[in-house]
């Protein structure tokens, strides 16, 4: 099971940051709208060196991903990018758009749950439907949307390699007992 912390958006407060990248976590998505380009460079490579074995993604930002040789999420509506310049996350609110993204290594597909703002829940039959109308595909698909680890097991399916999450990690006093339920939940 892969799970990826996606950032709220908050900026860099050290202490929350390295209880998230310490909680058991495989990846995170370094989500800072409203920061600048070098302060985000320099941000991306401090959770680089905090968390050495983490996979890491910049969202929507290719100068920050290519200068820290690390993953760039696309968000939606962003330009095509060349699939072997870097590696590519993106998202997948519809299964046509999985030819245009079949070539990303990570593909993740929201709201599951309801969520703030986010539209309507995809809910796990449909999210189990749409994993299976799927074509083959060679990366990473994760589920995202108000995912807890009190219905986390309800998403397990074979082609689902993990969960992508903001709120139920940054928000919880404990991200290490979040990150352990999960993965309980998960098995």
């Amino acid at each position: 099971m892969i799970i990826l912390a996606i950032s709220p958006g908050e900026g860099f407060e050290e202490a929350s940051w390295r209880r998230v990248l310490a909680s058991g976590i495989d990846a995170v998505m370094i989500r800072e709208k409203a920061m600048a380009t070098r302060p985000l460079l320099d941000l991306t490579r401090r959770v680089q060196d905090l968390a050495p074995g983490l996979r890491v993604w910049v969202n929507g930002r290719l100068e920050v991903a290519l200068a820290a040789h690390c993953g760039l999420h696309a968000p939606e509506a962003y330009p095509e990018i060349p699939e072997s310049l870097l590696p590519l996350s993106r998202p997948l609110h519809k299964p046509s758009q999985f030819k245009s993204r079949r070539g990303a290594q990570q593909l993740i597909l929201s709201p599951v749950f309801e969520t703030p703002g986010k539209g309507l829940a995809l809910g796990v039959d449909h999210l189990h439907r749409q994993l299976e109308a799927l074509p083959p595909f060679g990366g990473d698909l994760l589920a995202l949307g108000g995912i807890t680890p009190e219905n986390c097991g309800s998403l397990r399916h074979p082609r689902l390699a993990g969960v992508a999450l903001i709120r139920s990690l940054w928000l919880a006093p404990d991200p290490l007992g979040v990150v352990a339920r999960l993965r309980e939940a998960w098995r």
